[in-house]
């Protein structure tokens, strides 16, 4: 084998799991040191149609995050945003809780438009991406449809109907994956998991049941990645007992689970090797069975973003080399 075939056979690639904005955030953080060696699988279970338009609001954050084109100020959409559609919606009486902006806009009308023409969404995404200027590889976890309803004691609602205009303020009873069944792996989120260079999966600090599940519930691809035969890191998305941001702790109450970073270990149910938790939950995971590491997890900035997920590999090498011959990932 020469050196060019041995560099090329080298595992530098990370797959990271994704939805919403904390899991966006720590994308930024590792696109910024793994440029096109990064691969990131993005919840669709969110998506759906609006005013007519196909919307896919975590595949968009995470689209404008790695491009420095996200609203910091309001924490989605699109940065220097206008509003001139949604004042005339509003003027024409039609429904305005859920928040257009006119450069947003453009995204949405020609995606819906490719789609309609039978592109798929994985494709489309691709494009939007280079056109972007980003290096990492975007991914919807299924071109199929599966919606992310949610069950409270209000009455069974679409995701967003729950998120964005009753503002997950209903309690929740259950949440159910409509056409999950139906669904599978594309062949890009498929070669991503298969590829010999694969270092590790991440999972980011997105809410598990809200961004998580739906990616895993998609059929065989929870299994591509028990078979990938590398390290499975969590970051938990749980600082102090509380979520940093959405309602993740407050799901996790309703649903009578603690709202510790021990849980989030439970959810995955054995697909990890390793959990990132942060310093102030150092104490309670002392006894997990798979390994931990404890660092500051709260980004804030883009230092801080770029430092986590600097720790986030370094924990991965220290599994694949605390690990040696041994196979990892075939749980």
């Amino acid at each position: 084998m020469t050196a060019t075939e041995k560099a090329d056979r080298k595992k530098t690639r990370i797959v990271a799991l994704c939805g919403g904005v904390g899991g966006a955030k720590l994308a930024l953080g590792l696109s910024r040191l793994l440029g096109s060696d990064l691969t990131v699988i993005v919840n669709t279970g969110d998506d759906f149609e609006h005013l007519g338009l196909q919307i896919s609001p975590d595949l968009d954050t995470v689209l404008y995050t790695l491009s420095g084109l996200a609203n910091r100020e309001l924490g989605w959409g699109r940065a220097d945003e206008s509003w001139n559609f949604m004042e005339v919606l509003r003027d024409l009486g039609s429904e305005t809780w859920f928040q257009l902006g006119d450069r947003d806009l453009a995204l949405h009308v020609q995606r819906t438009h490719q789609l309609k023409s039978g592109r798929s969404l994985t494709s489309f995404m691709a494009e939007v991406a280079n056109s972007f200027g980003i290096a990492a590889q975007i991914l919807p976890m299924t071109d199929d449809t599966m919606r992310t309803t949610v069950v409270t004691t209000d009455g069974v609602m679409p995701f967003q109907r729950y998120f964005v205009e009753r503002r997950c303020a209903p309690v929740v009873e259950k949440i159910v994956f409509d056409g999950a069944s139906g669904t599978k792996p594309t062949a890009q989120v498929t070669a991503a998991l298969n590829d010999p260079r694969l270092r590790a999966v991440v999972i980011c600090p997105s809410n598990p049941f809200l961004s998580i599940d739906p990616i895993l519930s998609v059929p065989g691809l929870r299994r591509l990645i028990e078979v990938a035969g590398v390290p499975v890191v969590a970051v938990s998305p749980i600082i102090g007992g509380k979520a940093v941001k959405g309602p993740t702790d407050k799901i996790m109450a309703e649903l009578g689970v603690p709202t510790t970073s021990r849980a989030i270990v439970e959810r995955y149910g054995g697909l990890l090797d390793g959990l990132v938790v942060d310093v102030a939950d150092g104490d309670e995971v002392a006894n997990l069975s798979i390994e931990t590491h404890i660092v500051p997890t709260l980004m804030k900035t883009e230092a801080d973003r770029d430092g986590l997920a600097r720790s986030v590999l370094d924990f991965v090498d220290r599994l694949s080399m605390a690990t040696g011959s041994r196979e990892v990932g075939c749980r």
